[in-house]
C-alpha cells in the first residue's frame, strides 16, 4: 500500500512542479502527513525529486517559449548560494522547528495569494 501512497504523492508533487509552482509545496506535506516521513527527510527527498521534475518542466516550458532569460544568471547564482547555505543550516535544526517554519511559510503564501486574488477581483469590478 505504501508504494501507491508514495506514487500518488509523487504524482501530485509533479503536477505542481510541472506548472512551475514548486512540487515541494505538495510533496513535503504529503510525505510527512500521509507517509510518516520526518520533516528533514521529506525536505531531502523533495530536493532529490526536484531534479528530474525541474528538468522535465524546464524542457517543456523552453519548447513552448515560456522562459524569460533576462536576469537568469544572478537569480540562479543567488539561489544556488542561499540554498547551499540554508541546507547546511537546516541539517542542524530540529525536525519540529523545520515543520513549524515550513508550515508558517505555507500559511504566509496562502494569505498572500488570497489577498492578491481578492484585490485582483476588486480591481476588475471597478473597470
Amino acid at each position: 500500500m505504501s508504494f501507491y501512497i508514495f506514487a500518488l504523492s509523487g504524482f501530485l508533487g509533479g503536477i505542481l512542479g510541472g506548472m512551475g509552482m514548486g512540487g515541494g509545496t505538495a510533496l513535503i506535506p504529503l510525505l510527512t502527513i500521509f507517509c510518516g516521513v520526518g520533516q528533514g527527510a521529506a525536505q531531502g527527498v523533495n530536493l532529490l525529486a526536484f531534479l528530474p521534475m525541474s528538468l522535465a518542466a524546464l524542457s517543456v516550458h523552453a519548447k513552448s517559449g515560456l522562459l524569460e532569460r533576462e536576469g537568469i544568471l544572478p537569480l540562479s547564482l543567488a539561489a544556488l548560494l542561499s540554498s547551499g547555505g540554508f541546507s547546511l543550516l537546516a541539517a542542524h535544526l530540529p525536525s519540529a522547528l523545520l515543520s513549524s517554519l515550513f508550515g508558517g511559510f505555507l500559511i504566509f503564501l496562502s494569505v498572500f495569494r488570497l489577498r492578491a486574488a481578492v484585490f485582483s477581483r476588486e480591481k476588475s469590478k471597478h473597470r
